[in-house]
């Protein structure tokens, strides 16, 4: 008995908590409804990304972006930059300049890490949008230091402006992501779906939880699976994979007395019988002639172009997708002194580099003006510095990304890059000029929600001015 339960929870852990979740609801149907029968048999490859399809893809910098180092003043605002900044200062001849379609005076350029980013920015297909945040209400410096205004509660801490980027309901408990909720409303356009139309490339997130829609756990890219692949064993060659892997399935479907055991077992055989769906039609897909970066972000970004080739295998013509890398929260140790180089520059080239790469497999799929990718994070940082890196901030800058992007120019307002001035709470953290509400509804409206339910993904957007930034 010992053993069995020890296997048990060996399982669970291969299976993983997220392919469970996934399982409950949308998977649950997946076996019976998809045409492909169990066992080994191959499905069809992947047609043509049908016409009508779109994706959104979060990729998540979790810990805090310092986004005041990646678009930096180039003109004589550069030399209060450089007293603020202290070590963390980029040269200034470094900096990869801007020439954004509208301007409102000043001259900026990029983090030289960012040199994909910038190339992309010049053909109009990555769009900036600055000093965007987390907000109950549109705020002043005023109203902020008089707490006239209503404020996300617990403004610089990391688990709450997680959830609350990707909930955009601050002033309420947790109950959905604001991708959930548009999942929620738009999944009908999923005729027969087999799987999930949320995807997640690492593991859990707030920003998928819905209603009807649940969020798949896929895994990355690697060098044994290099199109990704679900969460759970695979019948595969090579030690004790395939073993395992038929033990698996005869425990999960042994008779068990025990109701909860019982349960378990039927979700477990339900989600391998789903994942033996998803793994045979990823390996049915077309390689890729696109180079992905072999980091952590290129791999998750490589499965999702995969995931979205084989869209038309799946019936889905709209899907969501979250990526995820960590290492933001850069406290110290963000740059070497005078120099470009360090872990935030590191990072920002990672981002580039797999961005730059997923247009590219996107643009060979035929279907980059129906991909938007986006970035999101818990917030930004300190315009000071704390002598080795940043601190928790509150206004950030985000790229967007694709063909159908309105790129090359920087929407929003850029703060007033003044210690103490009108858009500082205290050391450089900018109160946002944009909230996560008008960024997210943008992105929604693009994906297909219509404008009389942008205020069921969105409850609080009616309190801000800009529902449509225009940037896609």
């Amino acid at each position: 008995m010992n053993s069995r339960r020890r296997f048990i929870g060996q399982s669970c852990a291969a299976v993983g908590l997220t392919g469970m979740a996934s399982t409950l609801a949308s998977l649950r149907a997946t076996v019976a409804a998809a045409d492909i029968p169990s066992g080994n048999s191959t499905p069809s490859t992947a047609g043509a990304v049908p016409s009508d399809y779109k994706a959104l893809v979060c990729i998540f910098l979790s810990g805090g972006n310092d986004a005041s180092n990646l678009i930096i003043p180039r003109d004589s605002g550069y030399a209060a930059y450089q007293s603020a900044r202290s070590a963390l200062a980029l040269p200034q001849a470094s900096l990869l300049p801007l020439t954004p379609r509208t301007t409102d005076g000043r001259a900026w350029g990029l983090h030289p890490s960012l040199a994909e980013v910038h190339q992309l920015f010049g053909t109009g297909r990555v769009a900036l949008l600055a000093n965007v945040g987390t907000l109950v209400e549109p705020t002043t410096k005023s109203q902020y230091n008089a707490r006239t205004v209503r404020l996300p509660p617990q403004l610089f801490s990391h688990n709450d402006q997680q959830v609350q980027w990707q909930s955009s309901v601050p002033d309420q408990p947790f109950r959905s992501g604001w991708g959930g909720r548009m999942a929620d409303l738009v999944d009908s356009l999923n005729t027969n779906s087999k799987a999930s139309m949320s995807v997640t490339l690492n593991g859990f997130n707030n920003l998928q939880v819905g209603t009807d829609v649940v969020q798949l756990a896929v895994q990355p890219a690697s060098n044994s699976s290099p199109k990704g692949g679900p969460v759970v064993f695979t019948n595969t060659t090579g030690g004790n994979n395939a073993v395992r892997y038929a033990a698996q399935k005869d425990l999960f479907t042994g008779a068990n007395a025990n109701l909860f055991a019982s349960a378990f077992g039927t979700l477990s055989t339900e989600a391998i019988g789903t994942s033996d769906i998803l793994g045979s039609v990823l390996s049915a897909a077309p390689t890729l002639t696109t180079a992905f970066p072999a980091t952590n972000l290129g791999n998750q970004l490589k499965s999702i172009a995969y995931l979205i080739s084989v869209a038309s295998s799946l019936n889905l013509r709209r899907q969501v997708f979250f990526a995820r890398i960590g290492g933001w929260d850069t406290h110290a140790d963000q740059v070497a002194a005078s120099t470009a180089v360090g872990a935030h520059a590191d990072l920002l080239q990672q981002v580039s580099q797999a961005m730059n790469a997923f247009y590219n497999a996107t643009t060979e799929l035929g279907c980059a003006d129906r991909v938007t990718t986006f970035t999101a994070s818990d917030f930004g940082r300190t315009y000071s510095s704390n002598g080795a890196g940043t601190d928790h901030g509150w206004g950030s800058h985000h790229l967007i990304m694709g063909g159908a992007v309105n790129g090359g120019d920087i929407y929003g307002r850029m703060p007033t890059l003044t210690i103490g001035g009108p858009d500082d709470t205290a050391q450089g953290r900018w109160i946002p000029t944009t909230s996560v509400d008008e960024y997210s509804a943008t992105l929604a409206r693009w994906f297909g929600v219509s404008a009389t339910n942008l205020g069921v993904a969105f409850p609080n957007l009616g309190r801000f001015a800009n529902p449509n930034l225009g940037f896609v």
